[in-house]
């Protein structure tokens, strides 16, 4: 049976930190290590960064992205196009979008895919808001900038027809986006080009 090498609060740390994605128990080990080294400059700032993010950081209700308020910046940006609304699974998309700067549109976070396997239905996803906001005469476009990955396009294809009755025009990224690839992992040049050569879906 292994031992502990440390208290039991420094394993929680290290227990906590191999959950992050990206992070095994090896890698955990190590980034506990350089926290626990740099204490002052590292441990105790990013401690209360953390408390301040718990306590400030809210769901827009409007688009589904995460910020310290609500409505968050993006919808709240008066410069952004309302004619065209982006589709992304997770915030994390959105953000992707934001860097490459391809696209200064507003945005609509599902919360996930549709998926048979992990039991993802329709009611499990930010469908019937998205419906809603479509239906604003002012939106003439829905990009699905959705992943290229068998969920990501069932999810394309019930979105498309979810719409169906409102007469817009649906895009889809274009297929410089790798199969199997999600958004979060592309660069920006990647998405940049996507975006500009998106097609009919």
């Amino acid at each position: 049976m292994r031992q502990a090498v440390a208290g039991p609060e420094i394993e929680r740390l290290i227990q906590l930190l191999a959950r992050l994605p990206g992070l095994g128990p090896r890698s955990a080990r190590r980034a506990a290590l350089t926290l626990i080294k740099k204490r002052d400059t590292l441990l105790g700032p990013l401690s209360e960064a953390m408390r301040v993010a718990v306590e400030r950081i809210v769901v827009c209700g409007n688009c589904g992205n995460v910020d310290t308020c609500d409505p968050c910046t993006v919808c709240a940006d008066a410069n952004r196009d309302p004619a065209t609304l982006v589709v992304v699974e997770d915030v994390s998309d959105l953000w992707a979008l934001e860097r490459s700067g391809a696209v200064s549109a507003r945005y609509h976070v599902l919360g996930g895919v549709l998926s048979a396997l992990d039991g993802v239905r329709p009611e499990h996803l930010n469908l019937q808001s998205l419906v809603e906001r479509a239906s604003d005469p002012a939106v003439k476009e829905i990009i699905l900038a959705l992943n290229a990955t068998v969920d990501g396009q069932t999810t394309a294809h019930y979105v498309t027809q979810s719409l169906s009755h409102l007469g817009l025009t649906t895009t889809r990224l274009a297929h410089g986006v790798p199969v199997g690839g999600e958004l979060d992992y592309l660069d920006e040049g990647t998405l940049s080009a996507a975006i500009r050569s998106r097609t009919a879906f």
